[in-house]
């Protein structure tokens, strides 16, 4: 299995110079999110990760997750690692201190999940399905139901799963069957089955709190008529300890092409006791707080992986001998050149590097507007961050989940045919990846999603928001002759991204289908976009610091900024191009001709 270190010093340059998150301590709550209260963080998780979670990564993918008789069993050590996991605070680290959690930024903990992701994705899941039904609950959920559920959720005594899709529906939830009966004393009776139900069953905690979409007896069709309930694996007592096993019960888990010792659920409720949160017939909007922060944590799965896969693909480069270098030996010593001397072994690492390193850059960015978003006293800093964190949560999710793909795959190339055998690790990076493009909507759905309904949300302030300030880093760079390498090709890209914007907001106007034709297209040349300005404003921080003891990595900084913007960058023209076709020929096919 590849060696993986938690790449600490770029994750500092973001979080204290790109983003300067001493700026968050001023915040309600956050005064003691100092930076260096952050970095005693980040030293404690990447010694977890890197100790107890990298060394269970292959041997849980080799054996998986197995049920017997209705129990799902972790393989081994997870049970163990999750004990140490949850006693160590990593499941309360930006919980709500009225609930026994530490209150720390979304930031730091961005940062933490991204150095989870990397070394054990599969262990990741489990925290990370809580998360979301925690978020659920906290929101949407009544007093009485956070006092009782959400310190338990904290502590990681407790798990929590998203119940939302069934065999016939998957992102049209609309077609939910799931009935809820009311009982006349404020529960009810839940009965129906649903699949794909990341960590449904397992043997990591006492219970599993599953929050259900199911329609009530009165409501309407479509989504309209979905509302949300809470259903416990093991009916709760009133102190706390835990009753009689409730109607729920694991069909059966998917054999499935990665993350095996994360168990996909088949999970049937058989008239089994559950509690509305929030308001009846108004589910969709307790389940898109769920779906959201899921989106943005799958994100930094994408990121996670592509990190790992970097550094599996580098180290192997640096030791592997074959060949000499086109201009002569580099190794005249040994018998052949290590292979990072060649070309394209050197195009595939800078390619990982320069997206991955954009990627974090971009997540972390979100992670702060969050706190922002949440924490800001003033309503229209809260409005302002609201609304790029929810025009950026699409990209996240589709730039950064296709970058973990692509990283694993050039990773594995890099490795050559020992990269497609298993017992090397690489190609389980690959296999892992591949579901973080399909689930919590499906790449596509969050183009349809950034085209369909952020572009024209409130007369377009949701672009504004990142237009603008792009718009203004632009202006100020143009006057700096250093910076003119980086701000010429981010202001070509940022132009047809406006030119874009508006000949898919007049198209779609018009005809709606020309608009969702071009949707895919459009979120990449957005997240080209995204990634170019991300990059001239690193590139500006490292031309300041070319001297000094870190001189070499604002150099490195610098190297993969040029990259990116030559290499990388121009591929944006070609989804341009395919965007000012319109829907042309995808149109012209009629469907019973295929």
């Amino acid at each position: 299995m590849p060696d993986y270190k938690a790449p600490l010093r770029d994750i500092r340059f973001v979080l204290h110079e790109l983003l300067d998150d001493s700026k968050l301590t001023v915040l309600p709550g956050y005064a003691e999110a100092t930076p260096e209260l952050v970095d005693s963080v980040l030293d404690a998780a990447a010694s977890f990760c890197e100790e107890q979670l990298v060394p269970l990564n292959r041997p849980g993918d080799e054996i998986g997750s197995q049920l017997a008789n209705g129990v799902v069993t972790t393989p081994p050590g997870f049970k163990e690692a999750y004990k140490a996991f949850a006693e160590g605070g990593w499941i309360s680290l930006a919980s709500d201190p009225e609930y026994g959690g530490q209150g720390l930024p979304k930031l730091v903990s961005f940062a933490v999940e991204e150095i989870i992701c990397s070394a054990n994705l599969s262990f990741g899941m489990f925290p990370g399905l809580s998360n979301g039904a925690y978020n659920a609950l906290a929101m949407h959920g009544s007093d009485e139901l956070k006092s009782f559920y959400l310190p338990k959720l904290t502590t990681g005594e407790w798990s929590g799963t998203m119940c939302l899709t069934e065999p016939q529906c998957g992102t049209d939830l609309g077609l939910v069957r799931t009935k809820a009966e009311p009982q006349g004393d404020g529960s009810y009776k839940i009965t129906g089955n649903k699949i794909f139900i990341s960590a449904g069953e397992h043997d990591l905690t006492d219970n599993i709190l599953h929050l259900v979409l199911a329609r009530l007896p009165d409501a309407p069709v479509g989504t309209r008529g979905i509302s949300l309930f809470l259903v416990p694996k093991f009916m709760p007592k009133p102190d706390g300890s835990l009753g009689p096993r409730n109607a729920v019960s694991c069909i059966a888990i998917e054999k499935k092409m990665g993350i095996h010792a994360s168990p996909t659920c088949q999970i049937a409720f058989d008239g089994a006791t559950g509690w509305l949160v929030g308001r009846p017939h108004k589910g969709m909007s307790a389940m898109f707080t769920m779906m959201n922060a899921a989106r943005l944590g799958v994100g930094v799965q994408g990121l996670g992986i592509a990190e790992a896969a970097y550094q599996g693909a580098r180290d192997y480069a640096k030791q592997r001998l074959q060949g000499r270098a086109p201009q002569g030996a580099q190794a005249p010593d040994q018998p052949a050149d290590p292979i990072i001397v060649h070309s394209d072994i050197r195009r595939m690492l800078l390619t990982i590097r320069s997206k991955t390193e954009a990627a974090r850059a971009l997540a972390l960015w979100v992670g702060q507007e969050l706190d922002i978003s949440l924490k800001h006293p003033d309503a229209a800093a809260r409005e302002a961050a609201d609304d790029l964190v929810a025009l950026l949560t699409p990209i996240v999710k589709a730039a950064l989940t296709d970058l973990g793909f692509e990283a694993a795959n050039l990773g594995m190339q890099v490795w050559g045919g020992h990269g497609y055998i298993r017992d090397n690790g690489m190609e389980q990076f690959s296999r892992d990846a591949r579901i973080t493009q399909i689930y919590e909507g499906t790449n596509g759905i969050q183009a349809l999603d950034l085209v369909g309904r952020k572009l024209g949300l409130s007369m377009g302030r949701l672009l504004r928001r990142f237009f603008h300030p792009v718009g203004a880093f632009i202006e100020s760079g143009m006057a700096e002759p250093a910076m003119g390498e980086f701000i010429l090709p981010l202001a070509k890209c940022f132009a047809r991204l406006q030119q874009a914007t508006a000949f898919v907001a007049e198209t779609g106007m018009k005809d709606p289908e020309a608009a969702a034709a071009v949707a895919p297209d459009y979120l990449k040349l957005f997240s080209y976009t995204v990634f170019a300005y991300l990059w001239a404003r690193m590139a500006k921080l490292a031309l300041a610091k070319q001297s000094g003891d870190e001189a070499e990595f604002y150099k490195a900084k610098l190297a993969c900024a040029r990259f990116y913007l030559e290499r990388i960058l121009p591929e944006h023209s070609a989804h341009f191009a395919i965007i000012m076709t319109g829907k042309g020929a995808l149109a012209g096919m009629p469907a019973e001709a295929f």
